[in-house]
């Protein structure tokens, strides 16, 4: 009992460092030569990151969340989608667009011939807003560095920002996301493409042409071999 005491008292006090070396802004760790970590002993990326997220107390969205609303998908995905921040579904199941507006999407990455599971889907905000209002600046700006980690880790080749929260944030602009989709911006030698919210189509059915666009050419960069007839 003794034993696993102590082994408690040293990953809590390595913890207790990390945490704050991370607070002064360090982000890796060299080991001297010939130190390596014994295989299985490291997490990955994505893995570290989302240990981070489930404990952050970064903003005020903290105390109303009932989970945290990391992501999911393949962790090698070549195309990646980003939202806005969890609504009321994904707050209580702790995944990304599973509410009418996830079904949506579901069906937006079917039509370029790609299951869900094949890419990897997040948020701009990893907790829901209360009432689903918008994002506030300080919210994303303490947030926005669990989604760059995420894309690091994941590496994508193609990035599709739904919405305009995503794509103004990405691309640090405030163009209307109305300007900016249909054309492939540069995201740090990625390529992303402005696309409207699967929330927005709900509302406004006329926008899904404008979509299936914006996936053709997305299907295109991928080299992805699919029907030019909207389904």
């Amino acid at each position: 009992m003794t034993k696993n005491k102590d082994i408690d008292d040293i990953i809590n006090t390595m913890k207790s460092a990390l945490e704050m070396e991370e607070l002064a802004g360090v982000t890796s760790i060299s080991f001297p030569e010939g130190v390596t970590l014994k295989s299985g002993a490291k997490k990955t990326d994505l893995e570290s990151v989302q240990g981070r997220v489930r404990g952050c107390r970064r903003c005020d969205l903290s105390r109303t969340r009932t989970n945290t609303v990391f992501g999911e998908g393949s962790p090698k995905a070549r195309l990646m989608f980003v939202g806005e921040a969890p609504g009321h579904d994904e707050d209580e199941q702790g995944r990304p667009f599973v509410g009418r507006a996830g079904q949506l999407l579901t069906k937006i990455i079917e039509s370029i011939g790609l299951k869900r599971e094949e890419v990897y889907i997040a948020n701009i905000l990893k907790c829901r807003p209360p009432e689903n209002r918008n994002p506030l600046p300080g919210e994303i700006a303490v947030c926005r560095a669990y989604l760059e980690e995420q894309i690091d880790a994941i590496k994508p080749r193609v990035i599709c920002a739904l919405g305009k929260f995503s794509a103004q944030t990405l691309l640090a602009t405030e163009v209307p996301i109305t300007r900016l989709r249909g054309s492939f911006q540069d995201y740090r030698g990625i390529k992303l493409m402005p696309t409207y919210h699967p929330a927005y189509l709900l509302r406004n059915s006329s926008g899904k042409k404008e979509v299936w666009e914006d996936m053709q050419k997305i299907a295109q960069e991928l080299g992805l071999h699919i029907s030019k007839k909207k389904k």
